[in-house]
């Protein structure tokens, strides 16, 4: 992914994650993105904004993962996500929006009633890279907080924490406690089988539910054949990055 973003993505992101989540309330699947067709701003297009219109396509057609996180007055409403890319980031977005608004486990399927007071924010993931360290100590040592995801796998299980998670958990061996028991482990479990990976994130969030961007912008027309971005959920590497009181 890269490091730079063009200066629409996280608007445009962000409304098509929305979109993703009214078309399933609606019984509808989400229409394919178009980024080729989309318009940053009004009258004639400029130079600068053609520009910025084709860095986005090749941003939401090329591979991407992102974590769809809900909260509403705050509170964690859902939040699910790839750790790793294997779609286009815009499928990955639109899938991972409905998974986080229907299908996390922890809460029950979100209403019609509940999405105009319900924020999303996307995530989208830097390759994760293995972390190296001696033993427990040495790893708490070596986190970033407030700039590490982590990725932890022992014994069979695994679990993620997204870099907002620090807000939280403000202090390494907390938030190693609370992501080894999310990974269903007793808190201070510790093996030579435990191996972490970690990613950074750059997030968007919505500046009001209301101010998305008209959604008819963002996609072609459902009539057109364009596939789902559901098609491929069943097949994807799903995970939730927050935990359920952040």
């Amino acid at each position: 992914m890269p490091s730079d973003f063009p200066p629409a993505a996280g608007p445009v992101l962000t409304a098509l994650a929305r979109q993703a989540i009214v078309c399933a309330l609606e019984g509808r699947r989400p229409p394919a993105p178009d980024p080729a067709g989309l318009r940053v701003g009004r009258g004639p297009a400029d130079g600068a904004e053609l520009e910025s219109v084709a860095a986005l396509a090749r941003l939401l057609a090329g591979p991407g993962a992102a974590f769809v996180t809900l909260t509403q007055g705050g509170d964690l409403r859902g939040c699910i996500g790839s750790l790793e890319a294997h779609r286009p980031l815009g499928l990955d977005v639109q899938s991972n929006a409905i998974d986080a608004a229907f299908g996390d486990p922890r809460f029950p399927p979100l209403a019609a009633r509940e999405l105009e007071r319900t924020a999303i924010e996307v995530s989208v993931l830097s390759p994760p890279v293995p972390l190296e360290f001696a033993d427990r100590d040495d790893l708490a040592r070596r986190l970033r907080p407030g700039v590490d995801g982590l990725i932890l796998q022992a014994a069979g299980r695994r679990g993620t924490f997204l870099p907002q998670v620090w807000e939280q958990l403000p202090t390494p061996e907390l938030f190693l406690s609370h992501l080894v028991r999310k990974a269903g482990l007793p808190s201070r479990y510790w093996s030579d089988e435990v191996r972490i990976w970690r990613y950074t994130v750059t997030a968007f969030e919505e500046a009001a539910a209301a101010a998305a961007p008209p959604l008819a912008a963002l996609a072609s027309d459902t009539s057109a054949g364009a596939s789902s971005a559901d098609e491929s959920a069943a097949s994807s590497p799903r995970d939730a990055g927050r935990p359920p009181g952040s």
